[in-house]
């Protein structure tokens, strides 16, 4: 079973809902959702933020946090989970952010970086992942990566 599919699947059997703020991946994440049928039941919505001023103006991301940390840091990528939940009222929200390539990476961050984060009202929880391929891979990696995030969330849900 594809991963949008499972994870459909596991909201829709915990009544959760789903929102996701996406800056790397461009809207991927939101369009492998949204091609399972029934997902209006539990994706509210999204952003894709690619801009600093859109992390911030959309979801919240705070201005300070994006100059000591930058776009792509565990920190905003947190912030963008959280501020897609909060904005659209859902009980998760999903965020990627990183630098798919393949120019933009430096020594300390470099191509292939992301993160994606969780936000819930229980808990938050971001992975960093190096990704070794062309921007393509890279972003359907970390669409993966968020997805995987989310069904382990909800399985935790089931103990």
């Amino acid at each position: 079973m594809v991963i949008e599919v499972e994870v459909g699947a596991l909201l829709s059997e915990h009544g959760l809902t789903l929102a996701t703020a996406e800056s790397s991946t461009g809207g991927l994440v939101a369009h492998r959702i949204t091609c399972v049928s029934g997902s209006s039941s539990y994706y509210l919505g999204g952003f894709v933020t690619y801009a600093n001023e859109a992390k911030e103006v959309l979801v919240g991301v705070r201005h300070e946090t994006l100059l000591a940390h930058g776009a792509v840091s565990e920190e905003t990528a947190l912030e963008m989970a959280r501020g897609a939940r909060e904005r659209l009222g859902s009980d998760l929200g999903i965020a990627t952010t990183g630098i798919a390539g393949p120019t933009g990476g430096t020594l300390e961050k470099p191509v292939g970086l992301v993160y994606v984060a969780l936000s819930a009202a229980d808990v938050e929880r971001c992975e960093r992942h190096v990704w070794q391929g062309d921007r393509m891979a890279n972003n359907q990696q970390s669409a993966e990566a968020v997805l995987r995030l989310v069904r382990s969330y909800v399985q935790g849900q089931s103990g």
